[in-house]
């Protein structure tokens, strides 16, 4: 059973289901060139609520062979649903926000439902390996399908063009799915993984 808390700010509602730290294993299988990468791996996600409207993100994986277990991927970003920035919020950088923010409400977020009756997400995730990723989406109840908008690497990082990430909430589990294009392949299936709500 998934306890949701009472005291979030009412944009954090819709992705509220997602708060809590998640284990479990999952698969690799993806094609790149004349190499085939399979195995399976161990997955640790975290989403939490530091302050404001959004939800911070951490993720990191091991390759288990045996009792062996290799570092895979190190991620951390923030989620949050896409509406517009009032001048009373701060940033960018350390620039402080301009007059009082007024309390957001349940009805100030159904404004933002959109016609197929979800909400607009996006997720920024920075990978350890060099690559940023700037992910949109949409969130429909325990779904939520993202799509990324913008890659970048540095010098140093492997060949990514794009990805595709589905989270979804089933019998709960949290079960993802994540599509790639790396080393010069299209985007393909490349991972997937069925989590437990760690205790």
């Amino acid at each position: 059973m998934i306890e949701l808390p009472t005291d979030l700010p009412a944009d954090l509602a819709p992705l509220s289901w997602l708060l809590g730290v998640w284990e479990g294993t999952g698969v690799i299988d993806y094609t790149a060139g004349e190499h085939h990468f399979t195995g399976e791996f161990a997955h640790r996600v975290s989403f939490s609520r530091d302050s404001g409207p959004v939800l911070s993100y951490s993720a990191s994986a091991w390759l288990i062979d045996g009792e062996e277990r290799t570092p895979l991927v190190s991620e951390v970003g923030f989620w949050r649903l896409v509406r517009p920035a009032t001048a009373a919020e701060p940033g960018p950088g350390l620039l402080p926000g301009i007059g009082v923010a007024p309390v957001r409400t349940a009805d100030d977020v159904e404004a933002l439902r959109t016609a197929e009756g979800g909400f607009e997400i996006e997720a920024s995730i920075v990978h350890a390996d060099g690559v940023s990723e700037l992910y949109l989406g949409q969130i429909r109840g325990p779904r939520i399908d993202l799509a990324t908008d913008a890659v970048v690497r540095s010098a140093s990082a492997k060949p990514y063009a794009a990805a595709t990430r589905m989270y979804g909430l089933v019998e709960g589990h949290l079960l993802w799915a994540w599509d790639i294009a790396a080393l010069g392949a299209d985007l393909g299936s490349h991972a997937s993984a069925r989590l437990a709500k760690a205790e």
